[in-house]
């Protein structure tokens, strides 16, 4: 039996499936190439010495979702395909609202249709709005979000969680995780957005390595060490095999399940810009800019229950994961494109 992984060829995905092949899990990779490339699953063949299956599909597509149900032994889903950036998503909440909730739901019904009944879903620290207390656990409430990506990563919490109380033949893990920076060890597969990025890492290492003039950085009037936004970066291999371990809870049929996954540390944008020019030798010029909107000031977790239930800690610091995020992108200064 194999894992669905939607959004499989995009960054956190293409990381995740090789750490599914590494830990012996047969996988199907799904995704709509609309933020991602091809290339990487074949870079991900490459590392793992094994073959990816891959449906170039969109999860609103439901033919294409029932063709893939009944050519491949499906028993698991981990679900990443979405729209992901909150800048873009204030811009466009049609978009978002549609591709991710529509998207998500009829995902979920062909997968009952099926009889795959279940799912690990990419969620993020994003619904905790401006957070009720720092570090963010779980027993945080859910908050006011402050943009439309974060409302959609909130309502498809509840529909799933909904879904599941009414079906309790239905496992479901919702994995809420902060910001994802890094890469693999090799350097061949990394985080290559279409135009320009939305994160902070890639806009970071595309300056140091000539594509863009200088960092953006949004606000220094935050209530912060610095004035600007403090974030829990983990490193997207340690992600990764969080999302391996959460396979457990599904193998256990537990239900519904809610983890945070984070470093437990705060870094501010300027932080991560004086890490990486330590752990790189780049100098990153930068320019204050207006706060963006729907940023809020400071978001870290408080990972225990991750590491009490799953048995799963983030293991990179900050160095690697400015290193490996430059090795990626010096070696590959074009992403898939080189």
């Amino acid at each position: 039996m194999a894992i669905l992984v939607t959004g499989g060829a995009g960054y956190i995905g293409s990381h995740t499936v090789v750490e599914l092949q590494n830990a012996g899990y047969e996988v199907v990779v799904l995704d709509n190439l609309s933020n991602s490339s091809e290339k990487s699953l074949q870079r991900v063949e490459a590392i793992t010495g094994k073959h990816v299956p891959f449906y170039k599909a969109d999860i609103l597509d439901r033919d294409a979702l029932n063709e893939v149900f009944k050519k491949e032994k499906i028993d698991s889903c981990i679900h990443f395909a979405g729209l992901k950036a909150v800048g873009e998503s204030v811009a466009k909440p049609w978009e978002y609202y549609e591709n991710n909730i529509a998207g998500t739901l009829t995902l979920v019904d062909v997968m009952r249709k099926a009889g795959v009944k279940n799912i690990i879903f990419s969620s993020s620290a994003t619904v905790y709005g401006d957070p009720a207390f720092i570090p963010i656990t779980e027993e945080c409430p859910k908050g006011q979000c402050t943009n439309p990506y974060g409302w959609t990563k909130s309502m498809l919490e509840q529909i799933l969680s909904d879904i599941q109380k009414a079906d309790p033949e239905w496992n479901v893990v919702l994995l809420r995780y902060f910001n994802p920076i890094g890469a693999h060890k090799s350097g061949t597969i990394g985080e290559n957005p279409n135009g320009i990025p939305n994160n902070l890492m890639p806009y970071i290492t595309q300056v140091a390595v000539g594509k863009l003039k200088e960092l953006n950085v949004f606000g220094n009037d935050y209530d912060t060490h610095d004035g600007t936004g403090v974030r829990d970066y983990i490193h997207v291999v340690d992600l990764a095999r969080g999302h391996v371990k959460a396979l457990k809870k599904i193998e256990d049929k537990s239900g519904l399940n809610i983890y945070n996954l984070g470093t437990g540390k705060g870094y501010s944008v300027l932080d991560i810009v004086k890490n990486f020019e330590e752990a790189t030798g780049v100098t990153i010029p930068y320019v204050i800019r207006d706060r963006r909107p729907g940023d809020i000031a400071t978001c870290y977790s408080d990972a225990g229950k991750a590491e009490a239930e799953l048995g799963w800690k983030a293991e990179y610091g900050i160095k690697e994961m400015c290193a490996d995020s430059w090795k990626w992108q010096s070696q590959n200064p074009n992403g898939y494109d080189d």
